[in-house]
């Protein structure tokens, strides 16, 4: 089995969006409605986590990568965005889509 650190660097590494969430959260249904309204499903690779084996130590390694111990937590193009309130944020000034233009944020 992968570790978590494999897990999430590999899903980071090699998809255009990544998002660790739970299923029960309303700020991870938030970001995950709206990266399912700017990106095709191909391109975002969801962890639900709490739905998961292994969800805690992958969350418990998202908080020792990013500093943050809560979900949502959205990469894309390897960019950290951090939670739905920095994701909801960047997409309203302009900043989101500088990064899925692969432009510096």
């Amino acid at each position: 089995m992968s570790s978590a650190k494999d897990i999430v660097e590999n899903a980071i590494a090699n998809r255009r969006v990544v998002i660790f969430a739970k299923s029960y959260c309303p700020h991870c249904r938030a970001s995950k409605q709206l990266l399912k309204e700017l990106f095709p499903p191909d391109d975002v690779l969801i962890f639900d986590l709490d739905l998961m084996e292994g969800g805690q130590a992958i969350q418990d390694y998202i908080a020792v990568k990013t500093g943050k111990k809560t979900v949502p937590q959205t990469f894309i193009n390897g960019h950290h965005i951090g939670g739905n309130d920095d994701l909801q944020e960047a997409y309203k000034n302009g900043t989101l889509q500088r990064v899925i233009e692969g432009l510096p944020a």
